[in-house]
């Protein structure tokens, strides 16, 4: 099942287009360019999918040469690959791979780095993932913010460690958003919005109660903007919305290119990578 790097185009993913230096690398997969057969497919009938989850109930071997293909475009031979739980902890990507090399796997949902070659990832197939860099690329940082670690602060946590690791304000990193779900789409409960509303700041609680459209009926539904609600907490750490790029595609409706939890509930993963080339 071995092949080279060319099976997995650059087409078949994501590249954020910001404007900072050639040191940060960063993509996002889609669910074209692997091996995995139904339903963890791609978008075409017959076509492989590029499942990257070996907690999906796919083929571990389809996993592996899937993950080896979006390895290879990083030019790395491992990445921080965590056991993902819906929290907010915030851990140093090098520090996970050194573990994973022992047989030890890291529960958090976000990774942060400022050494070349070590590269950040996450696993989404609705959750949002937001990258982060400096300028100039002196560290990165891939969150994984479902609902629950987005109202719990995982955005400006992780922001908070890349500039930390930096050594710039928060405020000057630039913010990728990944393919999630769409506000068209994401349906929730009154529990999702109260929890945003308590956890948000005073001053911005009527723009997060704007976020969430009613649906109707009882009891009370509602379409929630996961892109709105997380540009607010990058707005939080005093990220200009000049600096955020992304938020503009629907994991759910865009069937052909993206796996989708709630669509199809038997699907597979996508990869958010960032790193740091020397």
């Amino acid at each position: 099942m071995t092949r080279d790097a060319a099976d997995l185009p650059s087409k078949d993913c994501l590249w954020p287009q910001w404007n900072v230096s050639p040191r940060v690398r960063a993509f996002v997969t889609t669910r074209n360019g692997g091996v995995s057969d139904a339903p963890y497919g791609g978008g075409e009938p017959g076509a492989g999918g590029l499942n990257l989850g070996f907690s999906t109930g796919d083929a571990p071997d389809a996993v592996k040469e899937n993950r080896r293909r979006a390895l290879a475009l990083t030019g790395s031979r491992e990445a921080a690959w965590l056991e993902q739980i819906h929290g907010t902890e915030v851990v140093e990507a090098g520090a996970v791979i050194e573990r994973l090399a022992q047989g030890e796997r890291t529960r958090a949902d976000a990774s942060v780095t400022d050494r070349a070659g070590v590269v950040c990832v996450v696993m989404t197939a609705d959750c949002l993932p937001v990258l982060f860099c400096d300028n100039d690329g002196r560290a990165v940082g891939a969150a994984h913010a479902g609902w629950r670690g987005l109202a719990g602060g995982i955005i400006e946590k992780t922001g908070e460690r890349v500039a930390s690791l930096a050594g710039v304000p928060a405020s000057s990193l630039n913010a990728f958003l990944g393919p999630a779900i769409g506000p068209q789409a994401f349906e929730v409960g009154e529990d999702v919005l109260d929890a945003f509303i308590a956890a948000s700041q005073e001053d911005r609680r009527d723009a997060t109660r704007a976020a969430f459209r009613p649906v109707g009926g009882a009891p009370a539904k509602y379409f929630a903007d996961i892109y709105a609600l997380a540009r607010m907490r990058l707005a939080d750490l005093g990220i200009d919305a000049a600096r955020v790029h992304g938020g503009t595609h629907c994991t759910v409706t865009e069937k052909e290119r993206f796996y989708s939890y709630r669509r199809d509930r038997v699907t597979g993963r996508m990869a958010a990578m960032i790193w740091l080339n020397e």
